[in-house]
């Protein structure tokens, strides 16, 4: 599916609006709230790649900028404001594709912003958190105190992972995911980065990375989250 295929929206926010972009599928059995990371907006090409192939797998999406990035700053919003974004995109999701169950989330920033709004109260019909790189720490600097706010996160969750992602120490990350019970699941993708780029050596492209991660979204959301709530 290609960009163009894509249907603009708008969303409001406390100071406007933001742009959006749903991306549908056919027949639908969910709808990703997706955000972006910190240093690339909505159309960056790895979401692009994520609405294509989640859409092919009746899984569409609804990507959307934060209010910084909209605005051409790059320097990122407070908390407050960023997730006063995501509050405004699951709400827009919701009336977009009433009935179809929301899952939430996103890249690095995108994912933990979204799982900051969730821990402050429950997103309008989200079901569930998938998270594409989970940003456990400044790179070289490990710790988990950025994780803390997910134990009062009580929908299923997904940690998408690379296992060279200098963000996320690996036993920093499996202890969190453990500490969160079986609400949360860890799926690995092997020799990718944060930006999920593996190596040549790996023996595998980006390409398969992609369509790895997204068949663990779709299995994911199958097992986890179901229509009702």
């Amino acid at each position: 599916m290609s960009q163009a295929q894509s249907r603009a929206v708008s969303i409001r926010v406390a100071d406007g609006t933001v742009s959006g972009l749903l991306t549908p599928a056919g027949e639908p059995t969910h709808l990703y709230v997706l955000a972006h990371g910190a240093g690339a907006g909505m159309r960056h090409p790895f979401l692009e790649a994520i609405a294509s192939r989640l859409a092919q797998r009746r899984i569409a999406t609804l990507r959307y900028q934060f209010p910084y990035m909209e605005a051409g700053r790059k320097r990122t919003d407070s908390p407050a404001v960023a997730q006063a974004a995501v509050r405004a995109a699951a709400a827009a999701a919701a009336k977009a594709m009433p009935g179809v169950p929301l899952i939430a989330g996103g890249k690095s920033f995108g994912g933990r912003m979204t799982s900051g709004a969730q821990a402050e109260a429950p997103l309008e019909g989200v079901r569930g958190l998938a998270f594409l790189g989970f940003p456990l720490h400044a790179p070289g600097k490990p710790a988990a105190e950025r994780a803390e706010h997910l134990a009062r996160v009580t929908v299923p969750m997904l940690f998408l992972q690379g296992t060279r992602d200098d963000f996320a120490r690996l036993d920093l990350l499996r202890e969190v995911v453990a500490g969160l019970g079986s609400r949360a699941t860890l799926e690995l993708e092997e020799s990718a980065d944060h930006s999920f780029h593996v190596p040549k050596s790996s023996g595998r492209s980006d390409a398969e990375v992609l369509e790895g991660m997204c068949e663990r979204i779709v299995g994911w959301a199958g097992r986890a989250v179901s229509r009702e709530p």
